[in-house]
């Protein structure tokens, strides 16, 4: 069975991914699993320390240095647990009746990738809990994540708002058809407007692109509404969001115009860090 899996974490972005994630597990009548991920790096598992030790070292400090890592991947360990029982509680008042609870050891991105073929869609927050800031507005491993994982992403970034419109940036390539075709077909979006948004020339071909779109959304959208606009990449698509209240944007990973461009290279966090509701990312 697949699963609407949510990363919890010690974040502020937590309760918001555990509202999405739950909103989307209604919407998709999908099972919905809580995942935390001990990180290795923070919180490694005991390891034989007598290697580490210098000349003349007294055995009491191998046994102290050993009782602490013991302790802290408990306490670890304690609070994981915590946050995944809040995160259950959270979800059956939202209404999702019996989510499952999985912890693990290890790498965010690593666990994620294993787990994928349970995976129907990933809900992650924007901030991890290393990057809990505002200097690090865009959590260490959520690039990876997206470059990594072969699923559907939903990413929170901010507090809950069920969505009542999206957006589709569309560039007419194969990825964005196929992304298209997943949302007409899937539950997520159903009932909602759509708005197909292409960024650059206004010609005969882009509209065209834009129509045929749109016939296969019909279906699915309650309306479906095209624009074409001029401009950077992301200040356009963020101004005609505004511009239009509309409250999630859906686009592809990958693609074969500035869109993708701007997806998979370095300013893929620049979308994230200026986004203010929650981004669909289609694999």
């Amino acid at each position: 069975m697949t699963h609407v899996m949510a990363c919890i974490d010690g974040s502020h972005s937590a309760t918001g991914v555990c509202d999405y994630a739950a909103w989307a597990s209604q919407r998709l009548g999908a099972a919905l699993c809580f995942l935390h991920v001990l990180d290795q790096v923070q919180y490694p598992q005991p390891s034989d320390l007598s290697g580490n030790i210098g000349l003349g070292s007294r055995e009491h400090l191998l046994e102290e240095l050993a009782a602490l890592d013991e302790k802290r991947s408990k306490l670890a360990l304690e609070q994981g647990h915590h946050l995944l029982e809040a995160a259950k509680a959270r979800a059956i008042a939202d209404g999702v009746a019996n989510p499952q609870l999985r912890q693990r050891h290890g790498d965010l991105v690593e666990s994620l990738a294993e787990l994928q073929q349970d995976i129907r869609l990933l809900v992650i927050g924007r901030q991890g809990e290393t990057s809990d800031n505002l200097s690090q507005l865009v959590g260490s491993h959520l690039e990876n994540v997206i470059r990594t994982l072969q699923r559907p992403i939903l990413v929170s970034c901010g507090e809950f708002k069920a969505p009542q419109s999206y957006m589709f940036a569309y560039d007419g390539s194969a990825t964005a058809r196929k992304g298209i075709e997943l949302i007409a077909a899937s539950p997520l979006l159903k009932g909602l407007p759509c708005h197909l948004l292409m960024v650059g020339a206004d010609t005969s071909d882009a509209w065209e692109q834009l129509k045929s779109a749109e016939r296969v959304l019909q279906d699915s959208a309650s309306a479906v509404h095209l624009a074409i606009r001029a401009g950077e990449v992301e200040p356009t698509l963020h101004a005609y969001q505004a511009e239009h209240a509309i409250d999630l944007l859906a686009m592809g990973a990958y693609g074969h115009s500035r869109i993708r461009q701007f997806l998979v290279g370095s300013t893929t966090s620049q979308l994230l860090r200026s986004s203010t509701g929650p981004l669909l990312i289609l694999r």
